[in-house]
């Protein structure tokens, strides 16, 4: 997940995040989270100067109310880092990049995850120190206290880095000032990774650079080789199968929901009992942790209660080096390999999607891993889909958007990113929590005491939706000869005797996709009890493409030698099957695409968009191409595909005519010439993105009036009281507000899970139609979608419910519920109206709380964060700062506003 979108948010004008990692922070024995961006600032003198911005947070930053500025190191002629060993570290494949950040001031040592995304951090932070003085590479060094070890050459040394300037009154988040008057002037000329020698052959085999690196996504990667290179690497993928061979390794995929326990037994039964020592293990575990805190922050304690449990339940036969863990709120997945195929083991990515409420909670979702192993692509993906019986369409909705989101970084930064489509290998594994229907609870359980487990499974939902091809189009599942592993009473075999009494399902499964995979077992483990789900299990051997090195180096020389006689002076041209791009009636949060072709001539070409003069990003933000760059054959062609989305972002100035659906891309190929694209269209102004001032102006829908009085009424400033305007007296609450809210209180007052089980969107669009248009009578959606859009509604306001100039006044008052009444009293009449409506019409919802199951904390935390927003461009808050915020909210749920 892209984190330097939030870093943005907290920017000041001028200053722009090139990219962002998620690290820890090492002190002693102690590992904090970190979010570490590499900021760009352009002073008024001109040229651009550079500092990295240290963040804390607590839970996956989407956006910049989740993260707090910490500290701001300036990237100046005292800065240097370099890879360091700590005390005990063992170096394996995939395990995290320790790196020393040394200024005159301070000394910090992080830990950044291993993999492309880590190595494209370090290179553009090589990149913002330009002309560094060339000097030797210095030997390795080590964190105070540890003992000196070799470090792979992927490590990154800076030092006596250029000067900076940004915002000399700028504060970090300790309220510390950053001291100007250190940072120098002068500019190194060079700056060269380290050489050394890594000390172990699988850290050489896996982390060189070198042609001698025999799989193919390593071939060329770095970005030092040019075009040339980059045509040898197309061509041996090209003739892969000539230098190839197929040998089968032994996989093994486990997927448990704990249910938010910890663990309380031995998981040998599940992970290497009766099996074969297998040579990899892909773990994945659901609700690792189900308390609040876990739901909207970041840590928990049972990530590492449930890797010590994995990694001591592995097979003892065999050594086990972890590859990679990734986990997002109780969504974890974990990745090993016996030590010996470690040296086969590269390019481990590892991304993050949430589907939850608003399609970023991550109480669902998924999570992925991506690797090669020797020349075969795999990705793994543990899944958490929507629950309940009835909900199959959202679990079909989860499933394309973990699909459609997950994209990973490739070495290759002018490749574009991959999906979990592109790999030779999907394993998916997961709670995909689809039911049996059609057959009441009594049936089901008659049917799995006579192991009637085919005729369950003909009323399988998934096996339902595999058909239809809604889901897993293309996947394989082996036969179900286990019942049901959803639910039981904790502790025992027992099926669930509580109020609810589910009726059993598989829930739980395991399925694959790819040539070459055959299934050995697929099973349950009812020996394991500590959840009211059971474990399930399933052992493949997997086809991998092995190199044989010396047919590869006779391929490898043949194909320079052919390019030997290509002539290299030629000018590459392409032709474009379109330039000119309409988009008609664009509307909020509605992906709308328009694809061309760029078919290549007779020389190899490498193409990108790119930025014009004074911009910093090659198209507006409502625009994207993709892929936005990339390398192309002689008589090969490729189709760019323009997507245009509009968000919260973008939505105000297109709603007043500030910004019109007009933009300019500029097609670049290198040594050769550029190409324009003319992009238009029209946007049809929506309630969402629109001031809450400007909706109570708006008596007729928002679609219904002429351009002009929308652009009128959004320019219009924000009076506190009534200025004596010739404006119509407005409404006192937007009536599209109170459309939603009264949906809501006459069909979801007792509606479980309400603002926390994510709706349909296609119901999104229809509800957001209704608004605009005013067609209240045709609104027809259920009450998860209906939540779900006032949350979007509130979260689109370009000023929020709780107007920007009192938000620190809200948090030095939280608590005292007087004074807070007293701020609220000095909104504007519209936002103080809209904020009292809110209260009245959560209080409702508490008041059935045993119902709806929602308390005080879930409503404060989910509106506290939509109501009472920091200030564009200040400071993030502080987790405890957080939690005041959310305090504020609360007193008034409990207490008439």
């Amino acid at each position: 997940m892209d984190q330097s979108v939030a870093i943005q948010e907290t920017l000041a004008e001028g200053e722009y995040c090139i990219i962002a990692v998620q690290g820890a922070l090492c002190e002693g024995e102690s590992r904090q989270s970190r979010l570490l961006g590499l900021v760009r600032y352009r002073p008024e003198h001109g040229g651009q100067e550079h500092a990295l911005f240290l963040y804390t947070h607590r839970r996956m930053a989407v956006t910049g109310d989740d993260v707090s500025l910490d500290q701001i190191v300036p990237i100046s002629r005292d800065f240097a880092l370099e890879e360091v060993s700590l005390d005990g570290e063992v170096y394996f494949l995939g395990s995290d990049v320790t790196v020393q950040l040394d200024t005159a001031e301070l000394s910090l040592v992080f830990q950044l995850p291993f993999g492309s995304h880590t190595r494209t951090f370090l290179q553009e932070v090589t990149r913002a120190c330009p002309g560094a003085r060339s000097r030797s590479p210095r030997r390795p060094r080590r964190a105070a206290g540890t003992q000196p070890r070799a470090p792979g050459p992927g490590a990154l040394e800076l030092a006596e880095a250029g000067g900076s300037s940004f915002d000399e009154s700028r504060q970090d988040g300790k309220g510390l000032l950053v001291d100007q008057s250190s940072w120098g002037q002068d500019k190194p000329e060079n700056l060269l990774p380290r050489q050394n020698k890594s000390k172990s052959d699988i850290t050489d085999m896996v982390r060189s650079s070198t042609i001698t690196v025999s799989d193919k996504a390593h071939i060329l990667s770095m970005q030092k080789f040019g075009l040339r290179d980059t045509i040898v690497k197309s061509h041996l993928m090209q003739k892969e199968e000539d230098y190839t061979y197929i040998q089968n390794f032994r996989f093994f995929v486990g997927t448990y929901n704990v249910n938010g326990q910890s663990p309380k037994e031995c998981l040998q039964p599940w992970l290497s009992h009766g099996i074969q020592a297998p040579d990899v293990y892909c773990v994945g575990f659901q609700e690792l942790d189900l308390s609040k805190e876990a739901f909207f922050f970041h840590d928990t304690p049972k990530e590492e209660e449930w890797f010590k449990a994995v990694s001591e339940g592995l097979h003892p036969d065999a050594k086990y080096a972890k590859v990679k863990l990734i986990r997002l709120v109780g969504i974890m997945l974990l990745l090993y390999v016996k030590q010996e195929h470690a040296a086969y083991i590269s390019e481990v990515e590892a991304e993050t999607v949430g589907t939850g409420i608003m399609g970023r909670m991550g109480n669902k979702g998924g999570v992925a891993i991506r690797f090669q192993f020797h020349n075969t692509s795999i990705c793994v993906v543990n899944s958490h889909l929507a629950a309940h019986t009835e909900e199959y369409e959202r679990r079909n909705q989860d499933y394309k958007d973990i699909c459609s989101r997950m994209q990973f970084r490739q070495v290759d930064p002018s490749l574009p990113p991959l999906t979990i489509s592109k790999h030779d290998v999907i394993l998916w594994l997961g709670d995909l929590n689809y039911r049996i229907e059609e057959l009441d609870v009594e049936k089901v359980k008659k049917l799995i005491e006579e192991k009637a487990f085919q005729t369950l499974y003909a009323n399988d939902q998934l096996r339902a939706q595999v058909a239809a091809k809604a889901v897993f189009e293309g996947f394989n599942e082996g036969e179900l000869t286990f019942q049901p592993t959803y639910k039981y009473d904790t502790g025992s075999d027992d099926w669930d005797t509580s109020d609810k009494c589910r009726a059993p399902a598989w829930c739980d499964r395991v399925l694959w996709k790819g040539k070459n995979i055959t299934q050995l077992s697929y099973q349950s483990h009812m020996a394991l009890k500590t959840s009211d789900h059971k474990p399930v299990s399933s052992v493949f051997d997997i086809g991998v493409r092995v190199v044989n090195e010396e047919l590869y180096r006779k391929t490898l020389e043949e194909i320079v030698r052919s390019l030997d006689k290509m002539e290299n002076d030629s000018i590459p041209s392409v032709s474009l099957s379109k330039r000119e791009f309409c988009f008609q009636n664009v509307k909020y949060m509605q992906l709308q695409i328009e694809s061309f072709t760029i078919r290549n001539g007779q020389v190899p070409c490498q193409f990108e968009f790119i930025n014009k003069p004074d911009e910093e990003s090659y198209c507006k933000q409502w625009l994207s191409a993709n892929p936005s760059r990339g390398f192309l054959l002689p008589d090969s062609a490729i189709e760019i595909e323009l997507e245009l989305f509009v968000n919260k972002t973008t939505a105000t100035k297109l709603n007043s005519g500030e910004d019109k659906i007009e933009d300019i891309l500029v097609l670049h190929l290198d040594r050769g010439k550029d190409y324009f694209l003319s992009v238009s269209g029209n946007y049809l102004p929506s309630c969402f993105g629109s001031p809450i001032h400007t909706l109570c102006y708006m008596k007729e829908p928002i679609l219904d009036l002429p351009l002009e009085s929308i652009r009128e009424l959004t320019l219009m400033q924000l009076q506190t009281e009534d200025d004596g305007s010739q404006l119509e007296r407005p409404m006192d609450i937007p009536k599209e507000l109170l459309m939603m809210v009264d949906y809501l209180y006459r069909n979801a007052i007792q509606q479980e899970d309400l603002f926390q089980q994510p709706g349909l969107r296609l119901e999104f669009e229809h509800i957001r139609d209704c608004l605009d248009t005013g067609m209240i009578d045709t609104l027809s959606a259920s009450n998860h979608s209906i939540a779900e859009a006032l949350l979007l509604f509130l979260e689109s306001l370009p000023e929020p419910v709780i107007c920007y100039s009192v938000y620190h006044d809200c948090l030095e008052c939280s608590g005292n519920l007087t004074a807070s009444k007293q701020v609220i009293a000095t909104l504007p009449a519209c936002h103080r109206n809209v904020f009292i409506y809110l209260m009245a019409f959560l209080q409702e919802l508490l008041k059935n709380s045993a119902k709806n199951h929602l308390d005080g904390n879930i409503l404060a935390s989910i509106f506290g964060s939509l109501l009472l927003r920091n200030p564009a461009g200040h400071q993030k808050l502080e987790v405890a700062e957080k939690k005041k915020a959310q305090e504020f909210i609360h007193q008034f749920l409990c207490n008439s506003p």
